[in-house]
């Protein structure tokens, strides 16, 4: 009796709640653009929409970002007046200018992004009214030469102009922008850059030169960049340049990026005067003589991290390489000529060293002294010729957390080789052409919580007897097989009791057309499983297998050949909060529309459908240009007999204003369930879905009378403030005149 008063009055909630339909709190929204709010900002999401302009009269004025990615427009004209805009987005169209009165009265304005357009010419003032701008992104965008202040704002913090094909940047460029912080210039072909031009910046803390076709840098270009703690210079040909002289006044440099630049030698005292530098990357520079020691000197005592990859070192690594760098944690090494011996001297003064990695450096031995390095907690031995006779050698490593062990053309793995390994987490042997796995070969790992085994050749998933038996490996929460030519049995689970705390499965690529319903049936705690890439249909049974997962939080079937899919398969994942469909050839079908409804009305939020709108990694700074949507296909004789029939009362599907025309057949799922007019299968409410769940819960839980008494008032009160709520609308409405009568009865 309880529970079904409990369940009546959420009914009741949810009808008075239904009064305030969620339409009517929406702000205006354009017809080709979908609208929602983001934690409590609206977003008017314009992507990929084929505007040939912005549509200013549709704009909400309390718009916080607007998204017009990837369309073609051509010109921005003036804003509506009193707009609080504070994102603009416009990467990806077919601006050629940006004039003065471009952003005229966008007071708000914090950041803007006009990357990726055809822009020649940005008037200096264009951004005078926005006196709060931070962030500028102009990257990708064919500039002319800039003659006096680029622009002008006293706020800005964050210039993004790589890629502008800019050759020369003269000294009054960054005048009127001196607050800068963060300024990236990276592929431009400058070739040079003069002295003077970054002096105004003396608040500067990051600078990005890379692949700039530099030749050489003036020995007094970042004398005044006193507070500069990240410096890239990567991707240039500076063979020649005078590095003390460069570097000698930043003092508070950080992280210094040389990465492929051409270096061919380095003396003594390159980094003399970088006494703070942790982080130094010298990849990727024909080093061939470099003398390590000697290059570091003394003054690296706080260094931190070294990268050398695949510097082409031809000569030993001495014993006194690392001798002034005993603070270093991590060691990059891969791709250069190493032997086990000299390696062996060079790295014993470095005990604290954390990670090392030596891939690619045809090592078919490993130096005998591991037992040295109390704290390696990462090592990277992949991509070397290896056999068996390594296994002593990383016994002693029984702290090792992470080894990657991939892509060293093993064929065979001893049985032994793990045995004193215990404090193992992440082990990766993908690559490696293993047709089978030794018995107890991952026995003593009760400490493993990530297992690779990519690209193995294997045709059967995880068999039981590389596991010890009768033994559940709680901390083993990750597996990743992708890219296996897995065979699927027709019945049983794939896997054995001793995963059944796997959380995270990674399946994708295994030309999997099928899987039984008993499938998952041992590793039922599944929350996170990949089948992306897969041959999976929308066959009656195919997906039946998620019955049992009653824990599964995200699901990726992205890039397979589903045409269909019902809701109503979800029923029994009452987790799901994440389902990515991206890239299978949908039919334009009310299915699509059941999905939204789903996602929208009984999750409560139309982000569990990855595509379906903007996610937040789509409106930061530096987001991705171009968004993966969900579309579907119409095919010839739909389009040629639809008709456009939208359903007004269905809470999440705006209809359009303006009468449409379909003239292709491609589209995506928010446009397709606008116009669809399929009516909706989801008669209640989120808030009775949740009530089903916690029915259903308490039948099988006996929910306590306590909890159950407490759920009542929760939801009378609930109750009670929705009606006050309405009650004070109304009142609102009312018009209330003051008269000589109702001032005397207050």
């Amino acid at each position: 009796m309880v529970r079904l008063t409990i369940f009546t009055l959420c009914l009741l909630a949810s009808r008075l709640c239904f009064g305030f339909n969620g339409d009517s709190f929406e702000l205006e929204c354009p017809d080709e653009c979908d609208c929602h709010y983001f934690r409590i900002n609206w977003v008017t999401d314009c992507s990929e929409s084929n505007l040939t302009e912005i549509p200013y009269d549709e704009l909400s004025l309390s718009v916080y970002i607007l998204d017009l990615n990837g369309n073609n427009i051509t010109t921005i004209s003036t804003f509506p007046s009193d707009i609080k805009m504070r994102r603009l987005q416009i990467a990806n169209n077919k601006l050629m200018r940006v004039e003065k009165d471009a952003f005229k009265g966008l007071e708000y304005l914090i950041d803007v992004d006009l990357s990726g357009n055809n822009i020649s010419y940005v008037d200096p003032e264009a951004f005078l009214d926005s006196r709060g701008l931070l962030n500028v992104e102009l990257q990708d965008n064919p500039l002319d030469v800039v003659e006096g202040p680029f622009l002008i704002s006293s706020t800005l913090q964050y210039l993004d102009i790589s890629s502008c094909n800019l050759t020369i940047i003269n000294s009054q460029f960054f005048e009127n922008i001196t607050s800068l912080t963060t300024v990236d210039l990276s592929s431009n072909p400058l070739k040079a850059i003069e002295e003077g031009v970054f002096d105004v910046l003396t608040g500067l803390e990051t600078l990005k030169l890379n692949d700039c076709k530099l030749t050489d840098v003036p020995d007094n270009l970042f004398t005044s960049l006193a507070n500069l703690k990240n410096l890239e210079l990567a991707g240039n040909f500076l063979s020649t340049t005078n590095w003390p002289e460069v570097l000698g006044n930043l003092n508070r440099l950080e992280y210094l990026n040389l990465r492929k630049s051409g270096l061919t030698s380095l003396s003594e005292d390159t980094f003399s005067n970088c006494t703070n530098l942790v982080t130094l990357v010298l990849a990727d520079n024909e080093l061939r003589d470099l003398d390590v020691g000697t290059t570091l000197g003394s003054s690296v005592n706080h260094l931190e991290l070294l990268d050398l990859s695949n510097c082409k070192i031809q000569g030993p690594i001495s014993g006194e390489a690392f001798a002034n760098a005993t603070r270093l944690k991590v060691l990059h090494l891969s791709g250069n000529p190493l032997f086990a011996p000299d390696l062996q001297e060079a790295l014993a003064p470095l005990p604290k060293l954390e990670r090392l990695f030596l891939s690619n450096c045809g090592l078919s031995n490993l130096p005998e002294n591991f037992n040295v390095f109390e704290n390696l907690i990462e090592l990277d031995i992949s991509h070397n010729p290896l056999v068996n006779v390594f296994v002593r050698l990383l016994a002693p490593l029984d702290n090792l957390e992470y080894l990657n062990m991939g892509y060293s053309n093993l064929s065979y793995i001893g049985p032994d080789t793990f045995a004193h390994m215990t404090s193992m987490k992440r082990l990766v042997l993908s690559g490696n052409d293993l047709l089978s796995l030794e018995a107890g070969l991952f026995g003593n790992l009760t400490q493993l919580t990530t297992l690779e085994l990519e690209f193995c050749g294997l045709k059967r998933p995880l068999n039981a007897n590389a596991f010890f038996k009768n033994l559940t490996y709680m901390d083993l929460r990750e597996i990743r097989l992708g890219g296996n030519p897995l065979v699927i049995p027709s019945s049983g689970p794939l896997f054995p009791k001793q995963l059944s705390q796997v959380t995270i499965l990674d399946l994708s690529n295994c030309n999997i057309t099928t899987l039984n319903a008993d499938a998952f049936k041992n590793t039922e705690n599944v929350t996170d499983l990949n089948l992306a890439g897969n041959q999976i249909r929308s066959d009656e049974g195919s997906l039946t297998f998620l019955e049992g997962l009653h824990q599964l939080e995200k699901i990726n079937l992205s890039n397979n050949n589903l045409t269909t899919i019902d809701p109503q398969l979800f029923v029994n994942n009452p987790k799901l909060h994440s389902l990515n469909l991206i890239g299978n050839p949908f039919v334009c079908d009310c299915k699509i529309a059941e999905m939204w409804d789903w996602a929208n009305m009984i999750k409560g939020d139309l982000d569990v459908l990855i595509g379906a709108k903007s996610a937040e990694k789509d409106i930061v700074v530096k987001g991705n240009k171009k968004k993966k949507n969900l579309y579907c296909r119409y095919n010839e004789s739909q389009l040629r007999n639809i008709t456009i029939t939208p359903n007004k009362t269905v809470p999440g599907r705006r209809p359009f204003v303006k009468p449409r025309e379909l003239t292709y057949a491609n589209r995506t799922w928010a446009k397709y369930v606008r116009e669809s007019g399929c009516e909706p299968v989801v008669k209640i409410l989120r808030p009775v879905a949740l009530v089903a769940d916690l029915y259903e819960s308490g039948r099988t839980t006996k929910m306590s009378t306590t909890a159950l008494v407490l759920a009542v008032v929760a939801l009378a009160l609930g109750i009670a403030t929705v009606v006050m709520t309405i009650r004070l609308l109304r009142r609102k409405q009312t018009p209330n005149i003051d008269t000589e009568n109702n001032r005397k009865q207050r």
